[in-house]
């Protein structure tokens, strides 16, 4: 029986390919001109905003900053969220960044013996920051800078509320202590950084344009309102829902409780990544997507009361 379903299963994967290939071939047109979309989203936001901290993260590593964090923010993690004080450099990091950059920092402490595997799968869950430059520039041309603003503290509260949700569970039985690794020289770990942080960039680019291709394809075969096809973007690739959210006939209010949503789920296409980051570790993923759903409903409960 288990064998039948799995055939099944792949020709059923194999048939989705397929019409996906046919759709491409038909609509090339659209299909053209979502890619440049995505393209220019890559170019002019996601690579300038990441690239340079994927890379100082590295060298940051190298050089002991996770050390130093370790030292300074033991105490506060463990009193707040009951997590090592190295997972701080990963919390620090990931509010200048924005995510997926917080899978792939979990990643290099949690190789490098800095943290385990439990850690690694607390941490992620209240990490999820987006980028405060995307957030306020975006939101600011959509609505306003005031409720761009308002949008980014929610977001940034909520995942403080997640850790304190997640704080009797995930409890990891490391010593209080941080492993010491050998460092290598300068020009070794630059170029790693940026091999690494160029593989990290490439796999974002590639899954954001493959879900805003998929959204392209299923508002081309199904008729929606505006709503729902904000909606359906948004759960899908959340950088084309906050686009068609703003241009939907409803009141800033309720725009911003949906733009606010979207930041804090991610997005399919952001969840794949994380996934594709932390795919072949012991860290778990089911934690993450929990936690997002909650944050969703916090962001949009937390705009609904300030706005």
């Amino acid at each position: 029986m288990g064998e039948k379903m799995k055939k099944f299963k792949n020709l059923f994967i194999i048939l989705i390919i397929l019409y996906i290939i046919l759709q491409i071939i038909k609509n090339s047109e659209m299909i053209h001109s979502t890619i440049i979309f995505s393209y220019d989203i890559f170019i002019n936001t996601v690579f300038p905003n990441l690239f340079p901290f994927l890379v100082l993260s590295n060298l940051l590593i190298n050089y002991g900053f996770v050390e130093i964090c370790f030292k300074l923010f033991n105490s506060l993690m463990k009193k707040m969220f009951k997590i090592s004080g190295s997972c701080s450099f990963i919390f620090i990091m990931s509010l200048l960044t924005g995510f997926p950059s917080n899978a792939k920092y979990t990643r290099e402490l949690y190789e490098g013996g800095k943290i385990d595997e439990i850690e690694a799968t607390k941490i992620l869950t209240f990490t999820h920051f987006s980028n405060p430059l995307f957030v306020i520039g975006t939101i600011s041309m959509f609505i306003n800078q005031k409720v761009a603003i308002i949008i980014l503290l929610t977001h940034y509260l909520g995942n403080i509320i997640i850790g304190l949700i997640f704080r009797n569970s995930f409890i990891s039985n490391n010593k209080n202590s941080i492993k010491k690794i050998k460092r290598l020289s300068f020009g070794t770990c630059f170029s790693n950084g940026v091999k690494d942080s160029i593989n990290t960039l490439l796999l974002i680019y590639g899954t954001m344009t493959s879900f805003l291709v998929i959204t392209a394809i299923i508002q081309n075969i199904i008729s929606l309102n505006s709503f729902n096809h904000a909606v359906m973007s948004g759960i899908l690739e959340f950088t084309q829902g906050l686009k068609y959210t703003s241009m939907i006939n409803i009141n800033d209010k309720i725009k911003a409780i949906l733009m606010a949503m979207f930041i804090s789920f991610g997005g399919i296409s952001v969840h794949m990544q994380i996934l594709s980051i932390i795919g072949d570790t012991k860290i778990k993923y089911q934690p993450f997507l929990i936690a997002r759903l909650i944050h969703a409903s916090i962001s949009g409960i937390l705009i609904y009361l300030l706005i």
